[in-house]
C-alpha cells in the first residue's frame, strides 16, 4: 500500500505533510505507518517507517528531525541533524531538514513564513496549548527571520471535540486560566463535557496573529482506517498506539 499524506495549500510552496497511517511496515494493533519509537513496536520496522518518510519528503533518515516530546511549552530551534533533546516544538530557517512531530489524538501543528524561509512544527495537546507553546513556537521563527503577519499555521489530524468527552474539573482548569475558554465545551452525558481542542488551538494561533491558521478537520478517534489514536486504544482496551508524524522542510 502507498503512502498517503495530507496536504494543505496554505503552506504551499513549502514541502510537508501529514501523514497517516497507510503505506507502513507495521503490524497487528500498530498497523500502517507508526513513526512512534516510544511504542512497543520493533525498532525496526519504525525504522523502516521513519526511512519511508525520509524518502517521501525527499531527505536524507537523519535529516528526519525529532525531539522527546514532553507536553511543554520548550522550542528547539533545529540547524543540523542529531538529536534535539526534550520539547514540544521545532523551528529551522536549514534547507534539507525536515522537522517531523508525532501525534495520536493531539494537535500536529505545522507553520511557514515561506517568503522569509522559516519553518515550525509543533506538537500541542491541551496542556502544551494552554501553557503556549504555539506563542513559543511563533517567537522563536521570529527571532530567526520569520515575520509572524506571514506566517501560515496549519492544524494536522487531531480528535475532535465531538470524541473527547472530559470531566468537570478540566473545564475548571481552563476557566481558571481564561473565563473565555468555557466557548471550546459543549454539554455531554451527565456530568461529562465535550472539548473543542483544534478550535481552541485555531483561537490562540489567532489571537497571536498568524496571518493563516487553519484544521484540516480530520478526526484521528473517528477514522481508524487512517489514524491512530490513544483515546480510542484506551476505550478498546488496546496495550499500545501507533504514532502519526507530520512532517514540513524547506
Amino acid at each position: 500500500m502507498t503512502l498517503q499524506i495530507l496536504t494543505a495549500d496554505a503552506l504551499a510552496p513549502v514541502r510537508h505533510g501529514f501523514f497517516t497511517r497507510r503505506g507502513g511496515a507495521s503490524s497487528g494493533i500498530f498497523a500502517g505507518l507508526n513513526c512512534g519509537s516510544g511504542s512497543s513496536d520493533q525498532s525496526e520496522v519504525v525504522n523502516i517507517n521513519r526511512n519511508r518518510v525520509a524518502q517521501a519528503m525527499e531527505v536524507d533518515p537523519k535529516a528526519l528531525i525529532g525531539v522527546n516530546q514532553i507536553h511543554s511549552s520548550l522550542v528547539a530551534v533545529v540547524s543540523e541533524p542529531g538529536v534535539q533533546g526534550h520539547a514540544d516544538a521545532m523551528v529551522s530557517k536549514t534547507p534539507g531538514l525536515a522537522l517531523g512531530i508525532l501525534t495520536a489524538d493531539c494537535m500536529p501543528v505545522l507553520l511557514a513564513d515561506a517568503q522569509n524561509g522559516v519553518i515550525g512544527a509543533v506538537h500541542a495537546g491541551w496542556r502544551g496549548a494552554m501553557t503556549g507553546v504555539l506563542e513559543a513556537t511563533l517567537v522563536a521563527m521570529e527571532a530567526i527571520g520569520a515575520q509572524r503577519s506571514g506566517i501560515a499555521a496549519i492544524i494536522g489530524p487531531c480528535i475532535s471535540q465531538r470524541a473527547y468527552e472530559v470531566g468537570p474539573e478540566f473545564l475548571d482548569e481552563f476557566l481558571s486560566e481564561d473565563p473565555e475558554s468555557a466557548r471550546f465545551f459543549a454539554n455531554g452525558s451527565g456530568d461529562r463535557l465535550l472539548f473543542d481542542l483544534p478550535g481552541y488551538g485555531l483561537k490562540r494561533l489567532r489571537d497571536a496573529g498568524v496571518g493563516q491558521a487553519e484544521w484540516t478537520r480530520h478526526c484521528t478517534y473517528s477514522d481508524p482506517s487512517l489514524f491512530y489514536s490513544y483515546r480510542r486504544s484506551v476505550h478498546s482496551r488496546e496495550a499500545d498506539y501507533g504514532r502519526l508524524i507530520s512532517v514540513i522542510r524547506l
